[in-house]
């Protein structure tokens, strides 16, 4: 009997250049697979998340995605849906509404447009014409905010090893999705220079329902970028204990966060975040008031092009 074959991808998300960004495979033709057989693909891709491509059950979506850890389904992320929209892009999908896509996930409709009609920072529109496909931008889903109480200040400085934290804007969790505990720093340089307690942060992190720390500081007037992130994972439902290259929807938290705290910089901010691994991923965001949407976007690459073998 020959072995079923599905197209696959994997590629390089929040980035435009080969190997700086974060990894993303992503699985074709996926319907015939059950739950089961999706995390076991999963686990020995052995990346942060794995995507497998459906067929919607809502007619005014696309596509339907599922997303997976090496350990579990989410019902959302950020570098995922971005990199499974370039895939199927590139494969030559053509949207059923010119420059924009609708993606079906846990977590509902999530509405998706090429970057530029995002409006985004010249850099990113820069990068749009780098790759097949251009880059997109996700609307960030609603999100539930939790303030980490007071009392647990002194906590998370002691988890965090650093006396830099601005607790002017409240750590707070925040959920859309993919749960994070989101901190600011004082500066860029202080959330580079990060060194935690992974044990004690993550009862901190569990306290408010998050599965991982969200750190950014801001850059310099004249920096790389308006802020640097740092997305530490707490548990196992983010793929284990480590550091995240390029986090989608993290940076969509920070931005919801921004907007509730008052602390927005402008319409529009960028994020450098991988700079510890040695990554350089490069994240645009985009507030639409207008239209009551905030955009996180990115340029994608495809670094391996051809088939999974399923049996």
């Amino acid at each position: 009997m020959t072995a079923r074959t599905v197209r696959f991808k994997q590629v390089d998300v929040f980035t435009s250049v080969p190997f700086k960004g974060n990894p993303l495979a992503v699985v074709f033709d996926a319907d015939e697979l059950d739950s089961e057989q999706m995390q076991a693909i999963a686990r020995w891709t052995n990346l942060s998340e794995t995507t497998f491509l459906c067929k919607p059950t809502d007619p005014a979506a696309d596509y339907r995605v599922r997303i997976f850890t090496t350990g579990c389904e989410l019902p959302f992320a950020g570098h995922p849906t971005l990199g499974t929209a370039h895939a199927l892009l590139e494969s030559g999908y053509r949207p059923k509404q010119a420059g924009r896509l609708v993606q079906q996930c846990g977590v509902g409709l999530v509405e998706l447009v090429a970057l530029g009609a995002a409006e985004p920072s010249a850099a990113a529109q820069a990068s749009t014409a780098s790759h097949s496909g251009g880059a997109w931008a996700f609307a960030a889903p609603p999100a539930r905010i939790t303030p980490l109480p007071d009392t647990q200040h002194a906590a998370l400085s002691a988890a965090l090893r650093s006396d830099a934290i601005d607790f002017s804007a409240a750590p707070c969790g925040v959920n859309n999705g993919a749960p994070w505990l989101v901190v600011r720093l004082a500066s860029a340089r202080d959330c580079l220079a990060l060194e935690p307690d992974a044990h004690a942060l993550a009862e901190i992190a569990h306290s408010v329902g998050a599965h991982g720390l969200a750190a950014y500081g801001p850059h310099p007037d004249g920096g790389p970028a308006t802020f640097e992130v740092r997305c530490l994972m707490t548990s196992d439902a983010f793929g284990g204990i480590g550091e995240d290259p390029v986090t989608g929807s993290a940076n969509a938290a920070l931005a919801c966060l921004l907007t509730t705290q008052r602390r927005r910089p402008g319409e529009r901010f960028t994020v450098r975040q991988g700079t510890v691994l040695g990554r350089a991923g490069d994240v645009a965001v985009h507030y639409d008031d207008a239209a009551g949407k905030t955009w996180i976007g990115g340029a994608s690459v495809t670094i391996v092009d051809g088939t999974f073998r399923l049996g």
